[in-house]
């Protein structure tokens, strides 16, 4: 007997089926359909039924599916009436095309480059945008907002283009783009930065992935603000433009969950889908579209894909048997690039003549038809499609919308430049293809202006219809965009109580810098000016940090509240969620906990609206995690309060060497916005975040900083003294005298102890044994911030190129100090000695270079040699160099110690 017929297992077979007879039935009429009609027959009634089941509702809704067919999501005839007037924003376009790619050719010659190909194919997705949905931040509906755009990098030369014809730039800025030296006229910068042009750019975008994930958590701080009473942020839409290629970053696709959860409908993706990288397609065997469409679905994203002008519809009219459309969906795209590149003969056999369906439609159409689908007709190209891909995405309710719009890379530009490879990296046009681009736009420029050797910059002139309707139409939508604008807002100080117990100290009880930090903030957001200001985010380890006691009085944000009965309801430090909430708990995630205080950091430029973020993380999973968004941070000027905490290599005890963070000061040093500080006692806390408020937020709206602190803060309890007198200059400048040593006879041995953080324990400690069992007398100073000290000494250093007579802070705080300093740290030793070379006296440093280890905090710093013990030997023996102790004397300290 044959083997019966094997059916796989089905996840409908736990459940129970009423009537199996009809759904035989069901299954026999799909058959009947199969074997007569075909399978695409088939598929096109299944989807037709399952349309039918989600529009309907009445307990119909299933589970959408994670991809359509390669087709437009709106058809023609559902297109709504585009609004505009299509000749004249055609030549708006046309003019801004031109510029882009003049500006790009002409920048050439100083070897500057630039990128012409990516805003050639996007040039109709951001141009739709600026003519009817781009609010500026006149708009009364948005409160000052404006919408909040986040433009591809790689596309600015268009954005300049069209401000040039705007009269917000002239061609003085053009001729300067990638030049930002010096000069009387401002250069433009290669990309959006805000740092460099803080009037025209509000966010950074062109390291690529930060985009797409800060576009995520502004749209939710949008919400945040709104939900907090801080701000009616209704009126405002967070619109992100990215290329297809740039979806492979990880951070591009990190926060897709939380948007589709959150059901963040004020915002709205446009990838542009030219199917092309940087070197080559972005999914030669495979379909991006289709790869994007089923990942922001199953996200719980509305998916609008655009791809088709209006020059398929009489191809998809033919298509009676789904042959075009199968396949549309099978040919990869790296053979859909080169089809943009070939002549119809080459379309017909190699596509066409897949199918004999497919090749008796090709025989109803010209070669001219066939080219212009497959060289130009796409939809990113046709502003009435993409009009109405925009139209649906602001019109959706409930869940945010990715438009993916297929367009050609380097359209216009020429067959040299079209769907090529290379066209990434090609950063000029020849007089030939100048030519060629001006007649393909149309444009009123003569052959006699393109025969000098810099091809021209064209303008209709500021009175023209175009510039007329180009100003109108801003002025409808709320002026300017891209545009940044700071109203400042001074906050008042808040009260000093909180800050004075901390410089009290801790009496007799025992706490950490971690536990003081979250104190104070906790202190901090009761004031009632400003404590509704404050914006604690953590990523899910909040317990760690002992910042459960914010959980049930500040609560933590959730757009739904608690919908659940928390399990720790009946205790008093119980989990709670709030619509109004103002703990921002991201989970595990410091990507999206750094997109989180970006947003908050420049609340007060984005909406007017000053916020006071704090973001406080394992000091090992900060910046060498996310530095390039806090690099992007500081490009973006903004400000709040980094803490890394659990600080140093040698305090995580058993966690071992990935939580072992040694470098981190070392990494933040190198952003030029961050000010560092590795504060060694509570009450240095106190005193830097208070100058922290005073200078980013304080009630001098006119000396706001565009910087961010810092805060490296550990988890080892320890008795915190009272600040001494007069000590603040030196907490800010990074370095002051904490206990000075007291000679046992006049001509002691002497040195200077510097020390951070928590080393500062452990050099007091060597104070006592030096003097008491060797009669070595030690000075100990706490030294809050080596990068200060080191930019102080550099900045003197540039005074004195231009002649002034300036000693940096360091050399002068050390001067006439006796003996040799050694500085020490929880840190690898690059970290202090950053200031090696501003110290006058013999300079050596103890540090913790290598890798992290799992055991006690005593046997991981006897590894390190940073034990007070060590740190005793190594005073002994930098003395014994210079001849003040015998070097017998540093061999016994060594052996005596057990270091020997």
């Amino acid at each position: 007997m044959p083997d019966p017929v094997r059916v796989s297992p089905s996840q409908l077979d736990q459940l129970p089926d009423r009537d199996p007879q009809e759904t035989a039935e069901w299954r026999e009429s799909l058959d009947a359909v199969t074997a007569h009609a075909g399978g695409d027959r088939a598929a096109y009634l299944l989807r037709r039924t399952l349309e039918h089941a989600d529009s309907t509702g009445g307990g119909l809704a299933l589970p959408p599916l994670l991809e359509t067919d390669y087709v437009n999501t709106i058809p023609t005839a559902a297109e709504p009436e585009h609004p505009g007037d299509p000749v004249l924003e055609a030549r708006i376009t046309a003019w801004n095309r031109w510029n882009a790619a003049a500006m790009v050719t002409r920048g050439s010659r100083y070897g500057l480059g630039g990128h012409i190909a990516t805003f050639a194919s996007a040039a109709w997705l951001y141009e739709t945008g600026f003519q009817h949905f781009f609010r500026g931040k006149e708009d009364a509906a948005s409160g000052g907002s404006g919408d909040q755009l986040y433009l591809q990098g790689h596309a600015s030369p268009g954005i300049y283009a069209r401000a040039f014809l705007d009269g917000r730039l002239t061609e003085a800025h053009l001729d300067r783009f990638r030049q930002e030296t010096a000069g009387a006229v401002e250069g433009l910068s290669s990309y959006p930065h805000p740092r460099r042009m803080p009037w025209l750019w509000e966010f950074p975008t062109v390291s690529m992935g930060i985009g797409p994930i800060s576009a995520v958590y502004q749209a939710r701080f949008n919400r945040y603000l709104a939900g907090r009473g801080i701000k009616d942020t209704a009126g405002s839409h967070v619109w992100a433009f990215l290329g297809d290629g740039e979806m492979d970053e990880p951070e591009s696709t990190a926060a897709l969950a939380l948007a589709g959860r959150e059901g963040l409908d004020n915002l709205t993706f446009v990838i542009n889908c030219n199917l092309q990288r940087l070197d080559g397609p972005v999914r030669a065997n495979f379909k991006i579209v289709q790869e994007l469409e089923a990942q922001f679905r199953a996200a719980g994203w509305n998916v609008v894909k655009s791809l088709w002008g209006a020059a398929w519809d009489e191809l998809f009219r033919l298509d009676t048997t789904g042959a075009l459309v199968r396949r549309l969906r099978e040919v990869p795209d790296a053979q859909f690039q080169t089809y943009a590149t070939r002549d119809a003969a080459y379309i017909r056999a190699h596509f066409f003549g897949a199918d004999p369906a497919l090749a008796a439609m090709a025989e109803l159409l010209t070669d001219a038809k066939i080219t212009e689908c497959f060289h130009t007709s796409r939809g990113g190209h046709e502003p009435r499609k993409v009009y109405a891909a925009y139209r649906a995405a602001v019109a959706h309710e409930g869940a945010p919308t990715v438009i993916l719009a297929q367009t050609v890379k380097g359209w216009t530009l020429g067959s040299g430049f079209e769907s090529r490879n290379a066209n990434h990296q090609m950063k000029k046009l020849d007089g030939a293809q100048f030519r060629a681009m001006r007649d393909l736009l149309e444009l009123p420029i003569p052959d006699s202006a393109l025969d000098a050797d810099l091809v021209p910059y064209a303008h209709p002139g500021a009175d023209s219809p175009e510039v007329r309707y180009l100003q109108e139409r801003r002025a409808a939508l709320g002026g300017p965009a891209p545009a940044r604008r700071v109203h400042p807002v001074a906050l008042p100080e808040p009260s000093a109580k909180p800050f004075e117990t901390l410089a009290k100290g801790s009496g007799t009880q025992e706490i950490a810098t971690t536990m003081a930090f979250v104190r104070l903030v906790k202190d901090l957001m009761r004031d009632k000016e400003t404590g509704r200001r404050w914006v604690p985010i953590v990523p899910d380890e909040a317990r760690t940090f002992g910042m459960e006691s914010l959980f049930p009085t500040a609560g933590i944000y959730s757009p739904r509240g608690q919908t659940y009965d928390a399990v720790d309801r009946d205790q008093l430090l119980y989990y709670k969620e709030a619509t109004d909430g103002q703990i921002l708990n991201e989970g595990i995630t410091e990507a999206g906990s750094m997109a989180d205080f970006t947003a908050a950091a420049t609340s007060y430029a984005t909406h007017g609206e000053p916020m006071i973020p704090f973001y406080i993380f394992y000091s090992m999973f900060g910046w060498q995690r996310t530095a390039d968004q806090m690099w992007a941070l500081a490009d973006q000027l903004g400000r709040g309060f980094l803490i890394g905490a659990t600080a140093g290599r040698t305090t995580m005890t058993g966690e071992g060497l990935q939580h072992a963070d040694g470098h981190s000061p070392l990494i933040a040093s190198t952003n030029p916005a961050a000010l560092s500080y590795d504060p060694a006692f509570a009450y240095e806390v106190g005193v830097i975040v208070r100058d922290g408020l005073r200078r980013m937020y304080g009630p001098d709206a006119s000396r706001h900083e565009d910087v961010f602190y810092y805060l490296t803060v550990y988890n080892e309890t320890k008795v915190q003294p009272p600040m001494p007198e007069g000590v603040e200059e030196g907490i800010l400048r990074g370095l002051y005298r904490f206990r000075e040593g007291v000679p046992t006879e006049a001509d002691a041995p002497r040195l200077q102890l510097l020390a951070s953080g928590t080393a500062i324990h452990w050099a007091l400690d060597a104070q006592r044994m030096l003097a008491d069992e060797w009669g070595v007398t030690a000075d100990v100073w706490s030294a809050p911030s080596w990068s200060e000290l080191r930019r102080d000494a550099l900045a003197c250093d540039a005074a004195q190129l231009r002649g002034e007579d300036r000693v940096p802070y360091v050399t002068r705080a050390l001067a006439g100090a006796p003996g040799p300093v050694l500085a020490v740290s929880d840190w690898m030793r690059a970290v202090p000695d950053q200031i090696s070379q501003w110290v006058e006296q013999d300079w050596s440093s103890l540090g913790t270079d290598g890798f992290g280890l799992s055991d006690t905090r005593e046997a991981a710093r006897r590894h390190f040699g940073v034990d007070p013990e060590s740190v005793v030997v190594a005073a002994l023996s930098r003395l014994a160099r210079r001849g003040e102790v015998k070097h017998e004397t540093a061999r016994r300290a060594a052996e005596h110690y057990g270091l020997a």
